[in-house]
């Protein structure tokens, strides 16, 4: 799979939309700021909504600063678009992207998809159809739309309606995909009795359950132990996520880990067919090296992800890729290395 976005080299000049929308990945990607993000997707958005007379008489007039959300930088874009060119900003963000984490490069060569994501369905900033697009683009044969629960309110988690109207969405996208494979899935979290935030019968239903803490992070060592192992021995579980909770750089500062029995419960995700994952969030780490090495000594498999809640995340495996490259371990543990039917086997065998 390609490490450095998708591949722009054979294809034609973009038109407006997709130019701006392209510049919004290349900025995710970099980690720039939000509002830089924002700007070019708003203008996306902005020019996506006109209808076409509109567009033709804004293009004969040049007249795209008039609009409210279009600046300076992002009209030029527009009207290089329209005259047929790559964008000079365009040509200057794909000719600075170099492969992140190249030192997984052979990890990254292996994977085929992506097991943790979020859509602007909870607390992810763009539509569904953008992101799995985006995830085909960077040549993932399938990925996994990872929404939160209900119980997360401050990321707009799924009831059990949402969640279910999500899985209609999900099937008429489908097919406009395919070969590509959309996988439904879940980021459920874990209550503080080690249940789960969503219907039984609902997570029986999805391809992917990562069942996360995001609640009562400090909780003792043996509480947050009794939880962790509760969940990840939940028949529906597939994959257990950032199970440190840490937070070591980024906008919402820091935050130390979880204090849990790391030896208990990764031989619980070993013995209940649990993928620890690699969360490949720069801010994350999560879990930190010396974490990684135990469960890989413990004999533990893996699933590494980006948790990615926008398309230019998408291209953040390679962190993850290259800390699994450095701590040794092997790509077949790696559960989303797996053709997508071998893996749904393998959620069938250990998610119940």
């Amino acid at each position: 799979m390609a490490g450095a976005g998708p591949d722009t080299t054979a294809q034609p000049a973009p038109g407006p939309v997709a130019a701006l929308r392209e510049i919004g990945f290349w900025l995710e990607r970099a980690r720039e700021q939000t509002y830089r993000v924002k700007a070019y997707r708003r203008a996306a958005d902005i020019l996506a909504a006109l209808g076409d007379d509109e567009l033709d008489r804004r293009r004969a007039a040049n007249s795209w600063r008039e609009l409210a959300g279009i600046g300076p930088k992002t009209a030029t874009v527009i009207e290089e678009a329209y005259a047929g060119r790559v964008p000079r900003y365009l040509s200057e963000l794909r000719a600075a992207a170099t492969p992140i984490g190249p030192d997984g490069a052979a990890v990254r060569q292996r994977l085929r998809g992506d097991l943790h994501t979020h859509s602007d369905w909870s607390d992810g900033g763009s539509p569904i159809a953008e992101m799995m697009g985006c995830a085909a683009a960077l040549g993932h044969e399938y990925c996994a739309l990872t929404d939160h629960s209900p119980r997360l309110t401050v990321a707009n988690g799924l009831s059990a309606q949402r969640l279910r109207q999500q899985l209609e969405v999900i099937a008429e996208l489908a097919a406009e995909l395919a070969p590509f494979r959309i996988l439904t899935g879940i980021e459920v979290d874990i209550l503080d009795d080690g249940s789960l935030d969503q219907d039984a019968e609902l997570l029986e239903q999805l391809d992917i359950v990562v069942a996360s803490v995001h609640s009562r992070l400090r909780d003792d060592r043996d509480t947050m132990t009794r939880r962790m192992v509760y969940a990840v021995a939940n028949p529906h579980v597939d994959v257990l996520g950032h199970c440190t909770g840490r937070l070591v750089e980024g906008g919402r500062g820091t935050r130390p880990e979880s204090d849990f029995d790391a030896e208990i419960v990764f031989e619980a995700c070993r013995r209940y067919g649990t993928a620890v994952e690699i969360n490949s969030r720069p801010e994350r780490r999560d879990p930190p090296s010396r974490l990684l090495r135990l469960a890989d000594e413990m004999g533990c498999d893996f699933a590494l992800d980006t948790d990615a809640h926008a398309p230019g995340q998408l291209d953040w495996q390679g962190y993850g890729c290259a800390r699994a490259a450095a701590c040794g371990i092997d790509p077949g543990r790696i559960v989303n290395t797996l053709p997508v039917d071998e893996l749904l086997e393998w959620t069938h065998i250990s998610g119940g």
